[in-house]
């Protein structure tokens, strides 16, 4: 096989069963490929947004992502990659949702609800993160909450939320990567305050 610049190709030692997708070009099934992709990636960060996107984009469920982890033998980051599609499996989207449960799981706080549905009077939302015990939820704000109408919509949904008596703290991902303690301890403090 002819080498090309910027293309790393990869042996399998073995292939999972029922590993390749039904007719066409043969091709991994994306739970699959996911999983491999997480083993291969040169980093753990790399490793965990490719499993969240690949169930964020809805290419497989994280019902998939999990089975896919137990069918795939790879050689690094085991159970980083265990860890990491369970919590995928249980609703987490995005490397900043990842972030703050982990964060979070380690200050000793139990573990929440993740993509909790909501009926609201503007229609069903999903809440990142919420500890039904403390009535509290946390919203992690990708760049795309600062765009166009999002932010009155988060706003409205917001506002909708508290009115049903859940406190709201919002953590905008870049606040998140300068000063992560600080937006952990404000999660704490309202945990601690409304679970007691």
């Amino acid at each position: 096989m002819r080498r090309r610049p910027g293309i790393t190709v990869h042996q399998l030692g073995r292939r999972a069963e029922g590993e390749l997708a039904g007719v066409g070009l043969p091709r991994t099934r994306p739970a699959i490929a996911a999983v491999r992709a997480a083993h291969w990636a040169a980093s753990d960060r790399q490793a965990a947004l490719v499993m969240a996107m690949t169930v964020q984009q809805r290419l497989c469920s994280g019902v998939r992502l999990l089975d896919a982890v137990d069918a795939v033998r790879g050689r690094t980051r085991r159970a980083f990659i265990r860890r990491v599609a369970r919590d995928v499996a249980l609703g987490a989207h995005s490397l900043g949702e990842l972030d703050l449960v982990s964060a979070c799981r380690r200050r000793g706080l139990p573990e929440p609800d993740r993509q909790v549905v909501r009926q609201l009077p503007s229609g069903r939302c999903y809440l990142d993160v919420r500890w039904a015990r403390a009535r509290l939820v946390v919203e992690v704000d990708g760049v795309q909450h600062s765009h166009g109408l999002a932010p009155a919509d988060d706003a409205l949904r917001q506002n909708a939320v508290v009115l049903g008596d859940d406190l709201v703290l919002r953590v905008p991902v870049i606040g998140w990567r300068l000063t992560p303690q600080a937006y952990l301890d404000q999660v704490v403090t309202a945990y601690t305050q409304r679970a007691a």
